[in-house]
């Protein structure tokens, strides 16, 4: 357990790029931007221009689309930050603003604050995750971050958490952090727990009629083991995991099946 009231240590400047799936004018995004800037960070944000939640790590046709719309957002209360909207996914934000096409490239990218925990199998579907693992794949470190749902989230918990993280990213190319935090004051939150991915444990329905499938959410076949993400979050604390980017693993037996399969259908018989 980490303890949340000892003194910060000595953080080096990062250029931060931070962005999101809820678009550039989601509160939770304000508070990441605001956060990263506090703690002394460069920060510049390109993030999407509207909602485009569960775009995983999707990035469309990117270059045979042909170009993507870019504004610039102000936002007066940090003027010194640069606010790109672009009209594109999470993912692919990132690489517009990675590859230096909005000012200079980050050292670091941070993703979120998201509304609602990506906890478990959500890390595969999240836009907020799949925008950190686009990092990955680029060789920055990245931090994923998201806050439970609430009447009126505490963004700005969730935020410090993540700026907290930072230290330890730094450095680290292709580090990925999931963070997930419960949607309490900071000085609530009983420390920061590493947990591990819950497991898929819920029923969903489908109906179909003429031109439609509805899918339809029913609830969990079982509550989630004390380790993972979302029961450590439930229990009041951060939960952070670290999440693999490609990193793929010779399949040397599927080659020698294949290669042995191909071999018999081409036998003679």
């Amino acid at each position: 357990m980490t303890d949340l009231t000892r003194p910060a240590a000595t953080v080096r400047r990062m250029r931060i790029l931070v962005t999101n799936d809820d678009g550039v004018e989601a509160p939770g995004l304000r508070a990441l931007a605001h956060a990263l800037v506090d703690a002394g960070h460069d920060v510049m944000v390109v993030a999407p221009d509207g909602e485009r939640s569960g775009a995983g790590a999707g990035i469309g046709r990117l270059h045979r689309s042909g170009p993507i719309g870019w504004t610039r957002v102000e936002w007066p209360e940090l003027p010194g930050v640069a606010v790109h909207a672009l009209a594109t996914l999470p993912a692919a934000a990132v690489y517009a603003g990675a590859l230096g096409g909005l000012g200079p490239p980050p050292d670091l990218v941070a993703s979120g604050v998201n509304r609602g925990l990506n906890t478990g199998h959500l890390v595969l579907h999240s836009g907020t995750v799949g925008a950190a693992l686009t990092a990955a794949v680029l060789g920055l470190p990245a931090v994923a971050v998201s806050v439970g749902w609430g009447d009126d989230e505490h963004w700005d918990t969730a935020a410090a958490l993540a700026a907290d993280a930072v230290p330890w990213l730094a450095g680290a190319p292709g580090r990925v952090l999931n963070l997930n935090a419960p949607n309490v004051p900071l000085a609530k939150v009983r420390g920061v727990r590493a947990a591990r991915l819950a497991p898929f444990a819920e029923r969903w329905t489908t109906e179909t009629s003429a031109g439609e499938v509805v899918l339809g959410y029913d609830g969990h076949t079982r509550e989630p083991d004390d380790d993972t993400d979302l029961s450590v979050v439930r229990a009041g604390y951060a939960s952070v995991t670290l999440v693999s980017g490609l990193s793929g693993v010779p399949a040397d037996d599927a080659a020698a099946a294949i290669t042995a399969q191909r071999a018999a259908q081409a036998a003679p018989r």
